[in-house]
Order: structure tokens, then C-alpha cells, then sequence
């Protein structure tokens, strides 16, 4: 019964090294803004207020036996608009400020939970979000598809903008939210890549 649990050198090498190549692999997450979107929707005393900005080329890496994340999602706060010429005027100028500020991004840093190597997981993305060059942690709520070499993640968070130092744009006669909802569909490609091991 011994001998038939013992192992010969070479094949011991081999788990081994097979075990160590498995955990090494990283995902390398591109971004295709052309198919990615961010929305967002301010609520107002008399209707909502909806509008779209442009996700710029983006790359994530993700280390699935730490969980770790590095790369950041970066969005043009130039390309902001809600369909209102003059509202995006004041939007850009006066909230947003975005000749100052034009860019926004997500620069998450780890995952709460398990991501399966296809199909849909659920889970929590902790990170970084800069908005009117100030940076506050958050975890954004999160559902990931992978399918071969595509993958989806859609995430729905409430932004209290306020606290990114913006202005409330409410008027005498309008009065609007103290946060503005966000939805990002994003769509890439994903390569997986070595890392190297000590």
C-alpha cells in the first residue's frame, strides 16, 4: 500500500511546477469603449434627469488567486451630456467643471468574492473613485460574465457627489438629489498572462 502512494521525483517536479504555472495566471482585462457605457440618472423634483459620458481605452489585471486588481477604468468628463445643450453647458461648467477635471476614473484594487472562470459570478469591487480630482474609496456591487475570451461586468452605485466637492445645481424653482446613480456595462476582451514566480 506504501509504495503504491509513492510518487517518482520527476512526477513530484512536475505537480508541483503544474500547480505553481496555475496560480500564477492573470487575467489581462481590455476595455472596448465602443462597446462600454456609463449612464447616469439625477432625480429632480419635477422628472430625472438621464445622461451618458464615453469610456476611454482601459486595461485591468486581475490576479485570481489574491483576488488583487490593478489598472484603473477612465471615463471623458468632457463627453458628458443629457441631451439639453444649455443643461450640459452648466453641467460642464459650473458641477463638473470639466475643462479643470476631464477625467473620471475607477481604480479598483480588489474583489470581494469568488470569480469563476465562466459564467456569471456576483461580487464586490473595492477601489479607488476620482472625481473633481478627489479620491474616496468605495465598493461598487458587481455581476461579471466571462464566456472564452469576452467578458461583461455590469455595475449599478450611487455617487453622493457633494462629497467629490462638487456643486448641487438646484435652483429656487428645481430642486435635485444630493447623489446621482451610475450604471457601467463594461465589455472587453480577456488574455490570461503569466506572472513570474519566484
Amino acid at each position: 500500500m506504501k509504495n503504491a502512494l509513492r510518487l517518482k521525483p520527476q512526477v513530484v517536479i512536475f505537480l508541483i511546477a503544474t500547480a505553481l504555472t496555475a496560480a500564477a495566471q492573470r487575467s489581462s482585462l481590455q476595455i472596448d469603449p465602443g462597446r462600454s457605457t456609463v449612464e447616469f440618472t439625477l432625480d429632480a423634483a419635477l422628472h430625472a434627469v438621464h445622461g451618458t459620458f464615453h469610456v476611454k481605452p482601459s486595461t485591468l489585471q486581475f490576479d485570481p488567486s489574491s483576488g488583487q486588481v490593478s489598472g484603473e477604468i477612465a471615463v471623458d468628463a468632457k463627453s458628458g451630456e443629457t441631451g439639453n445643450s444649455m443643461r450640459d453647458r452648466k453641467m460642464h461648467r459650473d458641477v463638473l467643471e470639466s475643462d479643470r477635471y476631464p477625467e473620471i476614473s475607477f481604480r479598483p484594487d480588489r474583489v470581494e468574492g469568488a470569480v469563476k472562470k465562466s459564467g456569471k459570478s456576483s461580487l464586490g469591487v473595492h477601489g479607488t473613485f476620482r472625481l473633481h480630482d478627489v479620491n474616496r474609496e468605495i465598493t461598487v456591487p458587481a455581476e461579471i460574465e466571462i464566456s472564452g475570451d469576452r467578458w461583461t461586468a455590469m455595475a449599478h452605485f450611487t455617487i453622493p457627489y457633494q462629497k467629490w466637492g462638487l456643486k448641487n445645481p438646484s435652483t429656487l424653482f428645481l430642486r435635485v438629489s444630493e447623489s446621482v446613480q451610475v450604471e457601467l456595462v463594461a465589455v472587453g476582451t480577456v488574455a490570461q498572462e503569466s506572472a513570474s514566480v519566484p
